[in-house]
């Protein structure tokens, strides 16, 4: 039996994905929001989740990005009426592990979640890498060309979240979000953040490095 996670706010929907992986004798939890799926995804330990993509709050690519960056390896299923190939490619970016546009039948469904469940936690998605700079999503630990990083677990989400958007500029708000939890917090807080991970990351190579953008916050690139 496996314990599954389902992000669904449609009620129709909820209850016929949840009664058929009963059926099939799966141990089932049900959210209905995006925040509610992150504090039970964290706080419970689940063999597989699936999340619908449009929440009331946060949407089904933040829940991703949340978890992965907080060390959360459990396999994800996005399920969305998006077809788009944007919309997919930035699903799997953001650290789903699989993609099922609606209308489905449960049939498939559970197919992919037997997939995900035969690939277990850890397994399904490469480790995220810029340069020599990669971090072990299993252990939730970074590397330099091989060598640990010792970061404590507040500098540890900060470079995965810029990691997880390399290359592209990434708002104080944002980190802020993703991780403190909250927006509520002198946003100087970040800088001061970033001055720790720069120190450590500069100690080790000077291939990859955070930079700042003025008015928006910080991004991380390998160097010219």
């Amino acid at each position: 039996m496996a314990r599954l996670l389902v992000v669904e706010d449609d009620p129709t929907t909820a209850r016929l994905l949840e009664e058929g992986l009963r059926t099939d004798g799966h141990e089932v939890t049900v959210e209905i929001t995006g925040s509610a799926a992150i504090l039970t995804a964290t706080s419970r330990q689940f063999d597989v989740i699936a999340t619908d993509v449009m929440l009331p709050d946060i949407d089904g690519f933040e829940i991703c990005r949340f978890l992965r960056t907080h060390g959360v390896t459990t396999p994800i299923l996005l399920l969305t009426a998006r077809d788009g190939v944007g919309d997919r490619v930035r699903g799997l970016d953001t650290g789903a592990d699989d993609y099922l546009v609606k209308p489905f039948a449960f049939a498939e469904f559970a197919a992919r979640v037997r997939a995900l469940l035969r690939r277990g936690p850890g397994l399904s998605a490469a480790d995220p890498a810029l340069g020599p700079l990669r971090l072990d999503t299993e252990k939730a630990e970074f590397a330099v060309g091989g060598r640990r990083l010792a970061l404590s677990r507040r500098e540890s989400a900060l470079l995965r979240a810029l990691l997880d958007r390399a290359g592209e500029p990434v708002e104080r708000d944002t980190l802020l979000d993703e991780v403190w939890g909250t927006r509520f917090v002198e946003s100087t807080i970040v800088d001061q953040y970033v001055r720790y991970v720069r120190r450590k990351l500069g100690a080790m190579t000077d291939d990859v490095v955070i930079e700042t953008v003025r008015g928006v916050g910080y991004r991380l690139v390998e160097a010219p």
